[in-house]
């Protein structure tokens, strides 16, 4: 199935794809599905308003998670550009449900960056309450998977060690529109999907979910043992070479590019590069 959070009439419906339709299926969101023991089955069977997809208004697939978890560093062509050893544990930040945007929203570049950066990430969305998963356990937990640009203000970003600040800014990451279940995948629980991202026309990113270093089981696995994650939460995987950052000379996002962010079986993010005013 292909999930969405679609709004309309100045609400928003959890929706399902069904041929050029969006049939809603009684709930307010993604998130809210997600929380229902049988939302498989209730996705499934629902059958309620249609909508067709043509100028759809998608919202954050999942528009309020509990947590956004973010991986760095887990191409293993990403990391050589970076000019690091390939890491033993996953590098682990956070983004705020505040940031994210829906798939076609403009992302709002903020006076306080010169150094706006992109980064397409094949995101896994959690279907169920685990802590500690292992196994099997872990690869039940994945609901499916969606794809989220995590943009980035590299000069905030490396302002110290930490990364938090340079990646959880206002309004600055599209993740959806769809919601993927695992068995229209190759690979399932651990697919192996062509990612682009382009800026103008122009490819930046081109690469495939099998470089990945720690896989999405894997990393449903390690932050699992951490924290409890919850139906609905996102965990962003990493983004492969071609980030703006690690070119020579460095490029940056400026104001007025379309940035469309594609994962091959997910679906396209097309977003506009709008420059916020100075307060």
């Amino acid at each position: 199935m292909k999930l969405a959070t679609l709004r309309t009439s100045g609400t928003t419906q959890a929706v399902r794809l069904d041929g050029d339709s969006l049939v809603e299926l009684g709930f307010p969101d993604v998130g809210t599905l997600l929380a229902q023991d049988d939302w498989q089955a209730l996705a499934a069977s629902a059958a309620g308003a249609r909508h067709p997809v043509d100028g759809a208004d998608f919202a954050p697939v999942v528009p309020a998670p509990t947590k956004v978890v973010c991986v760095g560093l887990n191409y293993r062509n990403h990391i050589q550009e970076m000019g690091r050893d390939l890491p033993q544990h996953p590098t682990l930040f956070a983004k705020f449900a505040d940031s994210l945007i829906g798939a076609g929203d403009d992302i709002q570049r903020p006076a306080e960056t010169e150094e706006f950066d992109w980064e397409v990430e094949l995101a896994l969305v959690v279907g169920r309450k685990v802590r500690r998963a292992t196994g099997e356990e872990a690869e039940q937990a994945v609901a499916g998977f969606t794809v989220l640009n995590d943009i980035t203000c590299r000069d905030w970003q490396f302002r110290t060690r930490e990364w938090l600040q340079g990646k959880m800014w206002d309004s600055s990451t599209p993740v959806g529109p769809y919601l993927v279940t695992p068995d229209e995948l190759p690979g399932g629980v651990r697919p192996a999907l062509d990612v682009t991202l382009t800026v103008d026309g122009e490819v930046m990113q081109s690469d495939n979910t099998g470089d990945l270093l720690f896989d999405p089981v894997a990393l449903v696995e390690y932050v699992s043992t951490i924290v409890r994650l919850n139906p609905g939460d996102i965990i962003a995987t990493g983004t492969p070479g071609g980030v703006g950052h690690a070119r020579k000379p460095a490029r940056y996002l400026t104001g007025g590019e379309s940035v469309v962010t594609e994962i091959a079986g997910l679906g396209r993010l097309e977003n506009r590069i709008v420059r916020e005013a100075s307060h």
